[in-house]
């Protein structure tokens, strides 16, 4: 196989979400996983809405995720090039001037609509004379440009959806050019992606009705149409659209909120395909493990849930060293060995770890139980001697168990909630020595 050429073209007019992160990931893991490479290419030929803030945000939160590319260029800074593609077109006769006002449109349409037909362009402005044209326009009319289709039937394999064929007769003619002389996403895209040597477009199945348009353009322009890959959209857990959370869902809040890379990494990279929802620790292993035959064609369901229990595996998982100065900037007590090892596996993010600080190294309120007290109160006598280790606890729980009779529950529980005021926590035989003998006698009081 060739190596492939893929890009990843975000439009810096937001914050990166789930879903086009999802659709940069599989396009990095397919170029990646065969040695290819990785452009970015920045989509802002929406000059008013494109902000470079935006552009180095989108950015911060690639290298994040450790999606890196092997070239970047802006679209903004190419517009002579799809001029001179634009002229190339019309020169063809392939590019036509339209002057119809939206609302004009939108009448033709549902006329269309209302004599059952499809509300196709009737390419009217095909029909007007030079001196028509001239006409309008000094009547103060611009025209949009559309590109006029061959009404053939363009055929190709989809590396998701298999054979796929769009009746281009069954489609209007798209706009490459608005009435003010921008361009709209598909001619700049094509140029770009010749230019580039681009040989897969990955994108979402959303993409799938203009690939027919576009194909006859990659043609008419003397390139080589790329290889295409549609992937199914992601809904929520409930099967509904995402759009209303995209806020919430951008690469900025999930960071903000404490979601490891490699657990959206790992949740993206699995969602609707055949492999199991698991976490990875390296891209390279999800590299390894990719494949266009396992995405299924049913919409993905992004939740929230599969992300947590991915993150808290990961966490579960981290030694200390990984997570030192993070430990560090949330409490100085916190950044020790120990007490890492002891908590961790009760965290879903490391800055849960702040929370046992205080149960470990502050004053927590003991809950002790009438029925316990005379327990509790015997127990402090029961302490091992000396410096407390990781053997204390069971040397502890065993003297009590022969000198009070009381076992399992309804022998642990009552330590563990007067020593840390909760139900439930770390291991006690890991967090009784980082408590203390001093605290320890003291909290039993």
């Amino acid at each position: 196989m060739t190596r492939p050429v893929v890009r990843f073209a975000p439009s810096p007019t937001g914050r990166l979400h789930v879903g086009n992160v999802r659709t940069a990931l599989i396009n990095w893991l397919f170029s990646r996983g065969q040695q290819g490479k990785f452009i970015l290419r920045i989509d802002d030929t929406d000059i008013e809405r494109s902000t470079q803030e935006n552009e180095d945000a989108l950015k911060v939160d690639l290298t994040w995720l450790g999606l890196t590319w092997d070239e970047s260029f802006n679209q903004s800074h190419r517009f002579k090039v799809y001029d001179a593609a634009a002229d190339k077109l019309r020169a063809m006769g392939l590019l036509y001037p339209c002057y119809e006002t939206a609302e004009e449109l939108d009448v033709k349409r549902k006329i269309a609509q209302t004599r059952g037909r499809p509300p196709v362009y009737d390419r009217a402005a095909l029909k007007l004379t030079a001196k028509e044209r001239a006409e309008l326009e000094a009547k103060g009319l611009k025209p949009h440009w559309r590109f006029k289709l061959s009404g053939e039937r363009v055929e190709w394999n989809d590396l998701v959806r298999g054979p796929q064929s769009i009746d281009t007769s069954s489609v209007s003619d798209p706009i490459l050019i608005r009435e003010d002389g921008s361009y709209l996403y598909t001619l700049p895209s094509v140029v770009d992606d010749i230019e580039a040597g681009i040989t897969h477009v990955v994108r979402g199945e959303d993409h799938v009705t203009n690939s027919g348009a576009q194909i006859e353009i990659f043609l008419a322009l003397g390139g080589k149409a790329p290889e295409m890959a549609h992937t199914p959209l992601l809904i929520g857990a409930d099967g509904a659209a995402l759009s209303k959370r995209i806020g919430s869902l951008s690469m900025g809040e999930l960071r903000a909120r404490g979601y490891e890379p490699m657990a959206i990494c790992s949740h993206l990279a699995k969602l609707g395909t055949s492999d199991n929802i698991e976490a990875r620790t390296s891209l390279e292993q999800l590299c390894e493990e990719f494949a266009f035959s396992k995405i299924g064609r049913a919409p993905a369901r992004f939740d929230d849930n599969d992300l947590n229990a991915l993150n808290a595996a990961l966490v579960h998982a981290m030694p200390f060293e990984a997570v030192r100065e993070r430990l560090t900037a949330l409490d100085a007590r916190a950044a020790s060995e120990p007490f890492w090892l002891a908590v961790r596996e009760n965290c879903t993010f490391v800055a849960d770890a702040a929370a046992w600080v205080e149960i470990v190294f502050g004053e927590p309120t003991p809950l002790v139980a009438d029925e316990d007290k005379e327990f509790i109160a015997a127990a402090a006598a029961h302490l091992p001697d000396g410096e407390l280790t990781g053997e204390s606890w069971s040397a502890w729980t065993n003297a009590l168990k022969a000198t009070t009779g009381r076992k399992g529950r309804g022998l642990f529980m009552p330590l563990r909630k007067a020593l840390t005021g909760l139900e439930h926590g770390p291991d006690m035989g890991a967090v009784l020595p980082l408590i203390g003998r001093e605290k320890v006698l003291q909290r039993l009081g």
